[in-house]
């Protein structure tokens, strides 16, 4: 059982550099932007996670690049996270040029779950926890 969603993503010129290829990180920002809307759809978005007074910060991430993509392509980010978190979670990412079988970039985020008050790694909440495993069935 996982959780699956697709953003689409149209590359615009200021994501380029001097190559004309999509610049390195900006594909962290599409992990990014990916990783909002698959939580938005959960009906998790990271304003309601922040009312919990939760915050999911970034503490590991990694990305393979195996083409570029260019400035006007239609990219789709494929978001899947596997299992459910405890005190982390795993999200993973495959971008795919539009009409491509091959992602053009894999990668994967972990985010811990922070108290916002005390800034101490504390456990999944309860309602984050119940919306995925409803998700994954």
């Amino acid at each position: 059982m996982m959780i699956k969603h697709s953003t689409s993503i149209r590359v615009r010129y200021a994501d380029t550099d001097q190559m004309r290829s999509v610049y390195y990180g900006k594909y962290f920002e599409y992990f990014e932007e990916a990783r909002s809307d698959l939580l938005r759809s959960l009906g998790l978005p990271y304003t309601e996670i922040e009312k919990q007074g939760i915050l999911l910060p970034v503490i590991e991430a990694f990305a393979r690049y195996k083409k570029s993509a260019r400035y006007d392509d239609l990219l789709s980010v494929e978001t899947v996270v596997k299992e459910l978190p405890v005190a982390r979670i795993r999200i993973e990412y495959a971008i795919l040029a539009e009409g491509e079988k091959e992602p053009i970039v894999e990668g994967y985020t972990v985010h811990g779950f922070v108290n916002a008050e005390t800034g101490k790694p504390t456990r999944a909440p309860a309602l984050f926890l119940q919306t995925l495993q409803e998700a994954m069935k």
